[in-house]
């Protein structure tokens, strides 16, 4: 059911403004991490490119922790262990593994999407709000 802004009164505007402000930091935020989730994975993808047959024996940095590497040397060009979740890790081919990174992908991009229109909903709301407020505050 819609809400008539005008109708409001001035407290009411504010509650809404805050709750609006609220929903529009928290839809942000979800966007925000589904981005960075998404580019991690845009990332790995693109990592799998590195395993080819030219790219066998050569020496490569693994990473220990995020700022410790140690020398290793590229053996298998064909299989890889993935984390697919909650401290699992199934070992698959470069094929299996693009297939899989693409479609964790694909998903991501459908939430964003997914999130929006609810965010520009929430936007659209609280500029009307806004407007109805200062005319509520003005008397215009």
């Amino acid at each position: 059911m819609a809400v008539n802004l005008t109708d409001l009164s001035l407290p009411q505007l504010e509650g809404l403004k805050t709750q609006l402000d609220q929903e529009i930091e928290f839809l942000t935020s979800s966007i925000g991490q589904l981005k960075v989730v998404q580019t991690k994975y845009v990332e790995a993808k693109d990592s799998m490119n590195v395993l080819n047959k030219n790219n066998k024996g050569k020496e490569l940095l693994v990473p220990l922790t995020s700022s410790m590497y140690v020398p290793g040397t590229l053996n298998d060009v064909e299989h890889v262990l993935v984390d697919v979740g909650t401290g699992y890790y199934v070992e698959k081919n470069v094929g299996e593994t693009k297939a899989f990174f693409k479609r964790k992908i694909d998903f991501l991009t459908k939430q964003i999407e997914k999130i929006q229109p609810a965010l520009q909903e929430k936007h659209g709301t609280l500029s009307g709000c806004i407007v109805s407020w200062i005319h509520e505050i003005t008397g215009l």
